[in-house]
């Protein structure tokens, strides 16, 4: 038998949006990714939701979809902008909001929030690097979550105090405003390189000491060296403080 145009066109009309409306059904057919993280596959928390794959593209949305932390916490621990919505708030947005932070080398970005999710819901979770949390993120875990002194000691170490505003800091006496740079000068940060340490009197002798190597050229950053000379900069960044403010008081 022949088919002419129409009925022809019939039929392949009938195939093609008869798959759709099937598939759709089935559940298969889908116009957009789903944010939905992996689960774990073993352990106490195995069906449960891993943080750890927790991406840049999701929102706080899909933060709460998955782990049940509700947007306004993540707002809140993140001190997202009012005018902004926290709920289609982009994890990889944070990049921008805390460029101030992550060029002094305490980034906060996905891995805070991978981070402070696992906290807040109390799954587990293997830090990998060194990261960072907002103030307003640890004081919000100290009231909700279930912390072991590990991840306290943590949280207090690696806690982000955010800038004061403008209109605050002019409330503030000159005097004082002054006073608090001045105090901060000498503080050893991720950007630190070894010449500000020389600089700020730290002998070569007790860098060597503290190292346990010669030290490398003075530009060099002191984080960027622990990490390749794989030293615990936390630990080596506490013996240079308290010798950096014992010559600078």
């Amino acid at each position: 038998m022949k088919l002419t145009a129409k009925p022809l066109a019939v039929i392949l009309f009938v195939i093609l949006f008869g798959s759709i409306i099937f598939t759709t059904a089935m559940n298969w057919w889908q116009t957009e990714s789903q944010k939905v993280p992996a689960t774990f596959t073993e352990g106490e928390a195995a069906g449960e939701y891993n943080p750890a794959d927790i991406r840049g593209s999701y929102t706080f949305q899909d933060i709460e979809n998955s782990f049940k932390v509700p947007v306004e916490d993540l707002a809140k621990a993140f001190a997202i902008p009012a005018d902004r919505d926290a709920a289609a708030y982009a994890i990889k947005d944070l990049e921008t909001l805390y460029a101030v932070q992550a060029e002094a080398g305490t980034e906060i970005g996905t891995g805070s929030v991978r981070y402070f999710t696992a906290l807040y819901t109390g799954l587990p979770y293997e830090l990998v690097e060194e990261t960072f949390l907002p103030a307003p993120a640890v004081e919000l875990l100290k009231s909700k979550a279930t912390l072991t002194v590990e991840q306290l000691a943590y949280l207090e170490a690696h806690s982000i105090a955010l800038e004061v505003p403008m209109t605050t800091l002019t409330q503030v006496p000159t005097e004082e405003v002054k006073l608090e740079e001045e105090n901060t000068d000498t503080i050893l940060k991720g950007k630190t390189t070894f010449q500000e340490l020389l600089d700020w009197g730290v002998s070569p002798e007790f860098i060597v000491s503290t190292i346990g190597a010669a030290i490398p050229a003075p530009g060099v950053k002191v984080k960027d060296y622990c990490t390749e000379a794989n030293l615990n900069f936390e630990e080596i960044k506490v013996v240079l403080q308290a010798e950096i403010d014992r010559l600078n008081p």
